[in-house]
């Protein structure tokens, strides 16, 4: 597919609070995707420790998880969008997000992107700070706007950048008691926004709570055109072309 980016879904079991065992498991999906062609790998929120309220495990930019993250994306020369909680220093003092990284190629560092809905079901307000801003970069010829888990319940935010993406993704760390809505948003924000919709959500046990993955991709139309299923690599090809014919097709955009 000429124009087309090559995603890998890097689902996996991230792990309860155990960065190392996490990162040598996503060294090892990564590395496969390399091997597929994958160009950009996304893997699940906070994906060094399993989505936790406990901001002790919060980093700087400069940490060791960032720093091994970005040494992934350099070592395969991929693109690669992955959670962490982070560390960060505000005009109120230090503060911790729940952030979406994008490292390039390179391992440069070419994106962050901060959760702007946090869980107050989990507490996840006590204990973060909210972003404010939407981010929309561009991988290879594809404009990507990152999310995190719970934005996903707020089409407004993803209104914002719908005229300006070609693909949304969104990690997660997503319990299997909700997944059928996981999938119903999913493909209703492909198909509100007429774009592709890539969701990245983890597996395995952690902290009382089962998540079974369902990471997906919805092509503009809505239509599911990847399904990981389970252990291995799963990629999709995003072709931003096929974003421009749904929209001239179907302007449904301009009567916002």
């Amino acid at each position: 597919m000429s124009g087309a980016l090559r995603v890998a879904l890097g689902e996996y079991d991230t792990g309860w609070h155990d960065p190392a065992t996490s990162l040598a498991r996503a060294g090892t999906l990564v590395a496969d995707a390399a091997r597929q062609g994958a160009r950009l790998v996304v893997l699940p929120e906070m994906c060094t420790t399993g989505f936790t309220m406990d901001t002790a495990w919060a980093e700087p930019v400069e940490g060791g998880s960032v720093q091994a993250l970005a040494a992934l994306a350099r070592a395969h020369g991929v693109h690669l969008i992955a959670g962490v909680s982070l560390r960060e220093p505000t005009p109120a003092g230090e503060r911790a997000f729940n952030t979406a990284l994008v490292f390039g190629p390179d391992g440069a560092l070419s994106g962050m992107y901060r959760k702007q809905r946090l869980f107050a079901y989990a507490g996840e307000h006590e204990s973060f700070a909210a972003g404010g801003v939407p981010l929309t970069c561009a991988i290879e010829g594809l404009r990507v706007s990152p999310f995190v888990c719970y934005d996903l319940r707020f089409p407004e935010l993803f209104r914002e950048v719908a005229r300006d993406t070609d693909a949304i993704v969104v990690i997660a760390n997503w319990p299997v008691t909700r997944r059928e809505h996981w999938l119903a948003l999913l493909r209703a924000r492909a198909i509100e926004n007429q774009c592709w919709v890539v969701g990245v959500n983890r597996t395995g046990e952690a902290h009382g709570l089962t998540y079974r993955g369902d990471s997906v991709v919805f092509d503009p139309w809505g239509e599911q055109v990847a399904a990981a299923g389970g252990e291995g690599v799963t990629c999709a090809d995003l072709d931003p072309g096929r974003v421009a014919e749904i929209r001239e097709r179907f302007p449904f955009l301009r009567d916002r």
